[in-house]
């Protein structure tokens, strides 16, 4: 066979694209699973679908599989009498079970060139937790599912979104507590 510079290039050129798409799939990839999320120092018992019995610790999350459409739950204290029996419905690729009907907050981050962060704040909305008020907007949650948002409770904001010509956001489900440490520390006013 003849040394063919056109073939040796093409060569490179796939096999290039099939690293890129390896590296990206592996490492940069975001995830979508669901959760099962105890913010509680209680210990609960579930049943998702009438499938395999599951447990959760206190502050502990779990991941589960959950399919498109019409779910259900059963959840147990932990001398595993039944609590609720409940249905739910699943439409995107990635939500939090919140089982012990703990609150929630759901914060937008907003990223971008010449970002303003604290004029920004004072347009949003407040939100009042404990009695005190809160900048930002952050909506309270506090049902058995949700999947209005970006990032779970075990996932964190990126550090920088590169390649933003104009203003983005990303919302992330927090813990109260979590969101509490999280403004104090993100926001320092």
């Amino acid at each position: 066979m003849k040394n063919n510079p056109s073939l040796k290039g093409l060569l490179i050129a796939v096999a290039a694209f099939v690293v890129a798409f390896g590296i990206y799939f592996l490492f940069l990839s975001k995830r979508n699973y669901y959760l099962v999320d105890n913010p509680t120092p209680n210990i609960y018992y579930y049943n998702i679908n009438n499938g395999s019995e599951g447990i959760i610790s206190g502050g502990q999350s779990v991941r589960v599989d959950l399919k498109q459409g019409k779910n259900s739950i059963r959840v147990f204290d932990q001398n595993k009498k039944l609590l609720y029996d409940s249905a739910f419905q699943v439409d995107k690729i990635r939500g939090l079970l919140n089982i012990a009907h703990q609150d929630y907050y759901v914060n937008r981050q907003y990223y971008g060139y010449n970002l303003k962060k604290d004029s920004l704040l004072l347009t949003l909305d407040k939100t009042l937790i404990d009695g005190k008020v809160y900048l930002g907007g952050a909506k309270h949650f506090n049902k058995l599912y949700t999947e209005d948002f970006y990032y779970n409770v075990d996932e964190d904001y990126d550090k920088l979104i590169k390649n933003i010509d104009k203003v983005e956001s990303r919302t992330k489900i927090f813990r109260k507590q979590d969101y509490l440490n999280y403004y104090k520390e993100y926001y320092k006013f």
